[in-house]
């Protein structure tokens, strides 16, 4: 009996720590809706750039001239990375903006100080670099840290922390991280989800722009280009439906819950001729992918 009631008490322990590491130690909070101007930060590198660079051409296509965008790039760039820029107040960062759904540069390096403190954002957009984004331990304690930075700097209290959930390769990538998925197009997507479903948990970030699942189901349809897999080398996106489809996912994700709109029926269509074409019938699906992904965020729709 005495060993049971201890073996009891450890497991109750171990539960108790398990229950406290689950708990962010800040509340998040919800995305606006419908604010007079809704303002987008990314936090990343060239993938936070594949996602976020269409956005304002969907934006000006939808008649929405309300939105501000950032994106803040250093290339590569993981969450350590970030939390040691920072810690350092290093000017690494190429900060882009758009005020009239156009992208500007600013001439000087930024830190992330001073990109967060530029605008009392309403979404702060973060993620992990694609190498490490299936790899669970690369996460902690770098994620917390981030997010308690970007708080502190950013002018609005009530700012809403959302998370990119990047992509898999495409299945030919030469990418040196691939062999830790065992150059399995699959397997890294199932773990990037696995990874993402645990650590916006452990960390309260209800809003995920499920750009993985919708680059997924896109690949899941007729347009699909393997070896590539909508990527111009094997992992950052091509320059066609597959940026296209990672902005629709964004502009689903965050602009339509705070502006009540949609993407679907979008008219902007990129001018792609050296990747894969984005015609009237692929911009549908690369649409539909993205809405799919919105409502179905860990699992390709079937």
């Amino acid at each position: 009996m005495r060993e049971f009631r201890r073996f009891a008490l450890c497991a109750f322990a171990l539960l108790a720590v398990l229950a406290l590491r689950a708990q962010p130690e800040a509340p998040n909070f919800p995305l606006p809706v419908q604010p007079d101007t809704l303002r987008i930060l990314g936090v990343g590198n060239s993938f936070t750039d594949d996602g976020m660079m269409y956005l304002p051409e969907l934006l000006e296509a939808a008649g929405i001239r309300n939105v501000v965008l950032g994106r803040l790039y250093h290339p590569g760039c993981s969450l350590r990375q970030h939390c040691e820029f920072d810690a350092a107040d290093a000017p690494k960062y190429i900060y882009y903006k758009s005020t009239a759904n156009r992208w500007t540069t600013r001439s000087e390096a930024a830190t992330l100080r001073e990109a967060v403190g530029d605008e009392p954002w309403d979404v702060l957009v973060l993620q992990q670099a694609s190498h490490h984004s299936g790899v669970y331990v690369t996460y902690h304690p770098w994620l917390e840290r981030l997010i308690e930075r970007v708080r502190l700097y950013c002018p609005n209290a009530g700012a809403c922390v959302a998370w990119q959930m990047t992509w898999a390769y495409g299945s030919g990538s030469g990418h040196g991280a691939f062999p830790k998925y065992d150059n399995d197009q699959q397997q890294m997507y199932a773990a990037i989800v696995d990874v993402a479903r645990r650590v916006t948990a452990e960390c309260g970030i209800a809003a995920i722009v499920p750009t993985g699942t919708a680059i997924q189901n896109l690949r899941a349809g007729e347009f699909v280009n393997p070896p590539l897999d909508f990527t111009r080398d094997g992992y950052h996106l091509d320059t066609g439906c597959g940026r296209y489809t990672a902005a629709c996912t964004w502009f689903q994700a965050l602009v339509a819950p705070c502006l009540r709109t949609d993407v679907a029926g979008n008219a902007f269509r990129p001018d792609a001729s050296k990747h894969t074409r984005v015609t009237d019938a692929s911009a549908d699906a690369c649409q539909q992918a993205a809405r799919k992904a919105c409502v179905r965020r860990f699992a390709v729709w079937k």
